[in-house]
Order: structure tokens, then sequence, then C-alpha cells
């Protein structure tokens, strides 16, 4: 019974390891049991419940629009009688509207209430990926004014209701820019529900509308009919008709690239909503970009853009000019099979020296970082899943032929480059900067500041200096620095010109005839748009992780 009874005591941890006769600190037993401590940490508990709560149904709005709107696609791909494509618009349309009304409210009223934000993200909405906003949108308001001006031509056979879609579309994509443009970085206090949903349902639309963009092929359709002399409807003015067929494939692509980088954007700003950053996290002084200790990588880099130019232009020309010849795509996919492997082993001997050094790992929360990681691994799967369409049907068919050949071999090194960029970027972006003295720099950034206030006849002597003041700095990093900073800038620059030449019209994996005879039009022409504005996107995205890896190396 004793012993039952000392059992069911509770235990005291203040009189742990102390003597029978000190005396117990009441002032900290006061305190854990003060109605203070205790109402303060149900307010805290309280508030993350309710954060969560909000997440979740906001979340569980967006899965069920994206649902509604996947029925209808679905519904108009199996079934065109019963659900046509002006169903799906009409649908669109309206998700388009209610987003618009809920992004004036937020500029006009949310956003301006008293304390409504108080903090701002730095990591969110960097310059060059809202710049890539503003660039893809306005190549996506084109291509809806080229779609408008193409349904003028089609007037006696479309509907009147086909102009209106469009017009609808160009003030969604405005809106959306701008307000992206000006409140990415927020991180809103007020009305946390409200705003969650909202974002949400703009998330859900923009995958919609990336979803119809992905499966819709009328118009293309249309198009290749016009050119067999098959179709219905024909142009009654050819050189307008030719300027919006040829605009309104060079631009499709842009719609898409839209769609996801606001996609990536958006779920920052939820993620943000009523998140409150720390002093020590905001008084995080980001690293600046300097172009200091590198000399290979951008020789070399921009050696790989300079061919990469001449590749594109000799396949452009050869393209509008009539069907691409089988000279253009060896040279094509030959350029790409040398450059590959120097791409991947420069990310491999980049992951090596991450692993070689020894910097802390950046554990602070980051909403950003974990977004770029997330879609540094999805938006790879892109150009990874039709690297492996191809592969089957080149091996079914004849992978003997020169041709069949090199695209074998450059559907699988770009899989391999793929994984061992993702590798190098994703490891560089959960390090430290480097924590070295700036006193040289600054000297040198102070030099540098006054010698731009001499004059013209000294314009010689100035360039001497500065270029002794460059060597300096470079001899004296580190050769782990170096190097990672040769290898990112080197990839900075391979990434853009292999983000150039698809976004610029460079689509082979279409034009070659292997893949679309193989699988078919509709199934081919829904992978390509599947899987190349995922691999636009990638390229994109990689450029900023790079720039990230570069500036903290």
């Amino acid at each position: 019974m004793l012993a039952n009874k000392v059992s069911r005591q509770k235990p005291c941890h203040h009189c742990t390891h102390r003597p029978a006769s000190a005396a117990p600190d009441h002032s900290t037993i006061h305190y854990e049991k003060s109605w203070l401590y205790r109402h303060c940490s149900s307010l805290v508990q309280g508030d993350r419940q309710s954060q969560k709560a909000g997440q979740l149904f906001s979340g569980l709005l967006a899965m069920n629009v994206v649902f509604l709107g996947s029925a209808f696609l679905s519904s108009m791909i199996f079934n065109h009688v019963a659900i046509t494509l002006a169903d799906v618009w009409i649908l669109l349309s309206i998700l388009k509207v209610l987003c618009l009304c809920w992004i004036i409210y937020y500029v006009l009223g949310t956003s301006r209430q008293p304390h409504a934000v108080l903090h701002r993200d730095a990591h969110a909405g960097p310059i060059w990926l809202r710049g890539s906003l503003l660039l893809f949108g306005a190549f996506s308001v084109l291509l809806n004014v080229f779609e408008i001006g193409y349904s003028v031509i089609h007037i006696q056979c479309k509907s009147q209701v086909q102009i209106v879609f469009p017009c609808i579309e160009i003030l969604f994509i405005s809106t959306q820019a701008v307000f992206l443009w000006h409140h990415s970085k927020d991180c809103i206090q007020v009305q946390h529900n409200l705003t969650r949903c909202g974002l949400m349902l703009t998330i859900a639309t923009n995958l919609l509308l990336w979803l119809l963009a992905v499966t819709n092929d009328s118009i293309h359709e249309e198009i290749e009919s016009q050119l067999r002399d098959t179709a219905l409807c024909r142009c009654p003015n050819t050189t307008a008709c030719k300027v919006f067929q040829k605009g309104y494939i060079l631009l499709y692509p842009f719609n898409t690239e839209f769609c996801l980088v606001c996609c990536s954007m958006l779920y920052v700003m939820w993620k943000n909503v009523g998140r409150r950053i720390s002093h020590h996290h905001a008084s995080h002084i980001k690293p600046k970009f300097k172009l200091q200790g590198v000399v290979f990588g951008p020789l070399l880099g921009a050696a790989a853009v300079m061919i990469g130019i001449c590749v594109f232009m000799m396949y452009q020309i050869q393209a509008t000019g009539s069907a691409p010849n089988r000279q253009v795509f060896v040279m094509y996919y030959s350029y790409y099979i040398v450059l590959l492997p120097l791409m991947s082993a420069a990310a491999v001997i980049g992951t090596i020296i991450h692993a070689l050094e020894k910097k802390d790992l950046d554990t602070l929360k980051n909403p950003t970082r974990s977004l770029d990681v997330i879609l540094l691994m999805g938006a790879a799967l892109g150009q990874i899943g039709m690297s492996y369409f191809s592969i089957v049907a080149i091996v079914a068919t004849d992978p003997r032929d020169l041709l069949n050949s090199l695209i074998l071999s450059y559907s699988v090194l770009l899989i391999f480059q793929h994984i061992t960029q993702n590798v190098f970027i994703i490891d560089g972006l959960h390090r430290q900067p480097f924590a070295e003295a700036e006193e040289s720099k600054e000297e040198w950034n102070h030099d540098a500041h006054n010698q731009r206030r001499v004059s013209v006849l000294e314009l010689g002597q100035e360039i001497r200096r500065v270029s002794l003041s460059y060597i300096h700095t470079y001899s004296h990093l580190s050769w782990k620095r170096k190097a990672l900073r040769e290898i990112s800038f080197f990839l900075v620059l391979c990434n853009i010109i292999l983000w150039i030449m698809p976004t610029f019209g460079a689509h082979p994996v279409f034009e070659n005839g292997l893949e679309k005879s193989f699988y078919g039009y509709s199934t081919w022409f829904a992978i390509v748009n599947f899987g190349l504005p995922l691999g636009v996107f990638y390229r994109m995205h990689s450029v900023g992780g790079l720039l990230e890896v570069y500036i903290t190396a």
C-alpha cells in the first residue's frame, strides 16, 4: 500500500539532487504555475493549430478545384460531344474572375491594413525570378494576341465567344504579374484564412491552365491540317495567317512557363502567411554577387554559349525555311553530346569539393530554399521522362542508325547530367557562406571607387591597377573556393544556353519525327508539352540555384 501510494506521487524535478535541508525555490515554482505562463503557452499552441487548420482547409480547397478542372479536361479529351473546349474555357474564366477579385481585394484592402505586412522574406521572389515572370508574362500576352488574331481571321468558321477567352486571359496574366512583382515577399499578418484560400485558388487556376496547355492540341492539329491542305477552315489572308501560326507555335511554351513560375511564387507566399521572421534571420546579410576569383569558368562557358548560338541559328534557319534535314539534327545532338559530359564532370567535381570542405550546414528555416529543392527535383522529371520515352522508342525501332544512336546517347547523358547537377546545387544551397575576413575585398572596392575619379589621361594606368588587384584577389583565394566558383559560373552559362535553345524555338524532339511516329501525334504532343516546359523551367531555376552556390563560395 505504501509503495503504491509513493509511486502515485508526482515527481518533483526541482527537488532532484537537492539536500533535504535545502529550501525549495518558490520563485521558480511560482513562475511555472503562474497564469501568465499557462496563458501565453496556450496562445502560442492555439496559433500554431489555427495556422495548420488554415493551411489544411486552403489545401483542400485547391485540391477540389484541381480535381474538378481535371475532370472537365479528361471529359473533353475522351468525350468531345458532352464536354467541349468551350465548357472548359467557361470554367477557367470563372476561376480567373474569382482570382482577379481576390487579388484586387488583397492589393487595395488586405495589404493596406495596419500592421498587415510587418516582415518581408528577403529570400522570396529574387530579381531573376521576377524578371523571368515579366518576360514569360509578356510573351504569354503576345501569345493570346496572336490567338485573337488567328480567331478573327477564321471568324467565318469559329465562334465569336472564342475571342472573349483570350481577352480574359490577358487581363489575368497582367494583373497576376504585377501582383507578384510587388507582393511576392509579403509575410501577411492579417486575414490569414482568406489570404491562404485566395493564394491556393490562384495556384489551382494556374495548374489547370498549365494542364490545359499540355493537353489541348486543337490549334496545333488545325495548323497541321492546313499544311496538309485537309483543313475545313482556310485562311483568307495567307501572309497574316502564317504570321499568326508561326507566332503561336513559337510562343506556346512561354504560357506554360508563366504558369509554373506563378505557382512557385504563390506557394512561397502561401507558406509565408502569418510567418514572423526572427531578428537573427532578418539581420542575416546575404553575400552579394561579385565577379571575382573566376577566369576559366567564364571562358569555357562563353565558348559553350557562342557555339550553342551558332548551332541554334543554323537549326532555326533550316526549320523556318523547310523541314529540317538530317545533317541539322546530327549537328544539334552532337553539340549536346559534347557539352553534357563536361557539365556532368564539373558537377561531380564540385560535389566532391563540397564533401572535402569543413563548412557547417545552414539549418535555418527557409521556405524559399525548401521550395527550390522541390522545384529542382520536380522540374528535372520533365526532361528525364522525355528521355526515357525516347530511349524506349529508339531501342524498339533501329538503335544502330546514326541519328538514332545520337538521340540515344543524348537521352542517357541528359538523365545523368540532371542527376549530378541536382546533387551539386542542393548540396551547395545548404552550405554556410565562407566566413573570411573581408578586409582585402573592402580595400579593393575602396581603391576601385577612388580610381573612378581619375582623369581620362590615367585610364590605362587605372586599368592596370584594377587588373593587378583582380589577380591579387584571385591568387589569395583557396583552391576549393576557386574551383567552386569556376564550376558554378561555367554551369550558369551552360544552363543559360540550354535554356535559350528550346525556349526560342529549337524543338528537335518533336520535329525529328521518330518519337512522333512511334507514339502517335496526340500522345507525343502531350508528352512534349509536359516535359519541355518543365525542362525549360529547370534550366532557368538551375541558373538561380547555381548563382546562390557561386555567391556562398
